[in-house]
């Protein structure tokens, strides 16, 4: 069983979360998303998370092409971002899964596979 935790951060939810102009460049928005959870993997999140931390970053749509980076693992969509995350959740039974998303439906997809599900607060807090 692998012992490190998975965030799987729902890009487009978590990027929307905030009335920042993020509708003027999505992709943009996601690469800073991405680069601001780079550390992650390494320092976790304090007080909540300890490291080490395996980050993976769903895009879809409009920031489909932002690149994984040291530390961040982007997973684009071939369909939805939501099956997509499901999919992340199903494919790693035996770990400790956060998944950071607002979305009602996929928070009970996940929780029902075993995820524990957060907000995009509890990310940027």
């Amino acid at each position: 069983m692998e012992s490190t935790p998975l965030l799987i951060v729902d890009a487009a939810n978590v990027v929307g979360s905030r009335p920042d102009g993020w509708w003027r460049d999505r992709a943009g928005a996601t690469a800073r998303l991405r680069d601001t959870l780079a550390p992650v993997g390494a320092t976790g999140l304090p007080d909540r998370l300890p490291p080490p931390v395996e980050v993976v970053l769903v895009v879809e749509g409009a920031a489909r092409d932002v690149p994984s980076v040291a530390g961040v693992r982007v997973v684009a969509a071939d369909r939805s971002g939501d099956d997509a995350i499901v999919e992340e959740v199903a494919a790693a039974p035996g770990r400790r899964r956060l998944v950071v998303t607002a979305d009602r439906e996929l928070r009970e997809r996940v929780a029902a596979l075993g995820a524990e599900v957060y907000g995009p607060r509890w990310l940027r807090d």
